[in-house]
């Protein structure tokens, strides 16, 4: 039976859009899948945070993932004992070995400074990371020489090669790096004349800024001191261009256009050339405490940012993919505004579902070109052309006007095929959306594990009937797209 889809406003003027199949389709790269992120080093090594990841992976073909913290005391890297400096690199490999057992890699944040190196105490998070430069350059020389090392004779250097090493996390942010411009500049050139020794194979990147920040000095000063980077990495969240998070992040994101993030890639992609574009943090605002992150509107707004820049960077890595986060605290609340593509119990907010969705649109697309405010048409097909997916997204930035659309989607270009059946998934604020089942649960604390239970069915995505017409120029199907939402129909076809 065909999906009972609810009644449009008879007021409502209907929004015509049109694919022609037949025109040349454009690569579809998904570089979300390159990595995502996690909160900081000690939490790989939680049992839930595993199970996790290893569902985000399987389900959404993450191939790397990013954390603080890794050379932080909290792991153990390097202590001073009877001075003289005491390596381990147990609690790493424990995480790195996990990473690689279910077939991930690390990008490796090379951070925080260890205690024992450091020139001041300056700390950021609960979890008092160091954000100093070393005292002397040389004593971070050796932990690098010797962690990179160890890794490449546990690991190989066919698998280390593999790892993108980035310098530090925004040391262009006084709360992240105390040192500057300069000294991070410094920092870098040491890091990678030491890793180079080791290998010319192994990866080192940055600056790891944030907002696009240094692109062009660490460009410059790279080419002036001969450690010309394997990538350029930096990070940006549309909120960004409004300064530091505050209480009123709705304005900063309703003042953001909708092409921020395209522009500001588009940007980036010039500062970095032909070298890898690895943008190793964004998310839809930079505030970890968002009522917006649980809901539907972030899944539409964070596929239409990532489908915005598919052709421009070379990894898209979302911060992050689980709740378990503790920057500031360990939360406890199911649906608190958190990061995380999943909730603290593992159960997929709408945002984990729209990755879902743009996964379904295969390795192909065909660019439509925007003609509405809100309603956004995007059309790819797997590589056997059995079946054309159709995604369509009706999302404006906080503030802005949006209703309620119906939308006629006309495909054209299919002449010897007709549609056979045809599938429709929603996410909206009634399909997909386990925090309303939350909320109607009455917002409990600490769920039991049937609530849970509950929440996970409530985050399914059930795929419904739906009819598509064959005409003469192809085929098309109408239907309601609410507020804030999206849809996906898979169409397969069959000779005519």
């Amino acid at each position: 039976m065909p999906s009972s889809l609810p009644a449009p406003s008879p007021t409502t003027p209907p929004v015509l859009l049109s694919c022609d199949l037949s025109t040349p389709s454009q690569p579809l790269r998904h570089p979300w899948r390159h990595c995502v992120g996690s909160c900081h080093a000690p939490l790989a090594l939680r049992a839930d945070w595993q199970q996790q990841l290893t569902r985000a992976h399987r389900e959404l073909g993450f191939r790397h993932v990013r954390f603080h913290g890794l050379l932080s005391d909290d792991m153990g890297t390097l202590v001073n004992q009877d001075n003289q400096f005491l390596f381990s690199f147990f609690n790493i490999d424990r995480a790195f070995d996990f990473l690689l057992s279910i077939g991930m890699k690390p990008v490796v944040e090379l951070s925080f400074m260890p205690a024992t190196l450091s020139s001041d105490g300056n700390s950021v998070f609960h979890y008092r990371a160091n954000v100093t430069p070393p005292k002397r350059m040389e004593d971070w020389q050796l932990l690098m020489t010797t962690l990179v090392g160890h890794w490449v004779e546990r690991y190989g250097i066919d698998e280390v090669a593999q790892w993108p090493l980035e310098v530090w996390n925004e040391p262009n942010l006084v709360a992240f790096w105390t040192g500057g411009q300069a000294k991070y500049f410094e920092l870098f050139k040491a890091t990678w004349q030491a890793v180079k020794a080791i290998s010319p194979r192994l990866q080192v990147g940055g600056p790891a800024t944030a907002a696009n920040a240094w692109l062009d000095e660490f460009n410059a000063f790279c080419a002036a001191n001969a450690c010309l980077p394997d990538f350029i990495s930096t990070h940006y969240y549309p909120t960004d261009a409004f300064g530091s998070v505050d209480t009123d992040t709705v304005s900063q994101l309703a003042d953001a256009p909708m092409s921020v993030m395209r522009d500001r890639a588009r940007d980036a992609r010039a500062s970095a050339g032909a070298r890898p574009l690895y943008y190793t943090e964004w998310n839809i605002t930079s505030n970890p405490r968002d009522p917006m992150h649980d809901g539907p509107f972030c899944a539409a707004l964070a596929t239409h940012f990532i489908l915005s820049v598919d052709d421009l960077v070379d990894a898209w890595s979302w911060w992050v993919f689980t709740d378990i986060f503790e920057e500031n605290y360990f939360p406890s609340i199911p649906y608190h505004g958190g990061f995380g593509l999943m909730n603290l119990y593992g159960v997929p907010k709408p945002v984990y579902r729209g990755f879902q969705m743009i996964d379904q649109l295969g390795t192909r697309r065909w660019v439509v070109p925007e003609s509405h405010p809100t309603v956004r048409l995007h059309v790819g097909a797997p590589d056997d052309d059995g079946a054309t997916t159709v995604l369509l997204l009706n999302v404006a930035m906080p503030r802005h006007p949006i209703a309620t659309e119906v939308v006629t989607v006309q495909l054209q270009g299919v002449k010897g095929r007709r549609p056979r059946a045809a599938l429709l998934s929603r996410i909206d604020d009634t399909h997909a959306n386990p925090q309303a089942e939350w909320l109607r649960l009455g917002s409990p604390e600490y769920p039991h594990p049937h609530q849970v239970d509950a929440l996970e069915n409530a985050s399914t995505v059930t795929p419904e009937r739906i009819e598509v017409a064959s005409t003469e120029a192809g085929a098309s199907f109408t239907l309601p797209l609410p507020a804030n939402a999206m849809a996906l129909v898979r169409i397969e076809w069959e000779a005519a």
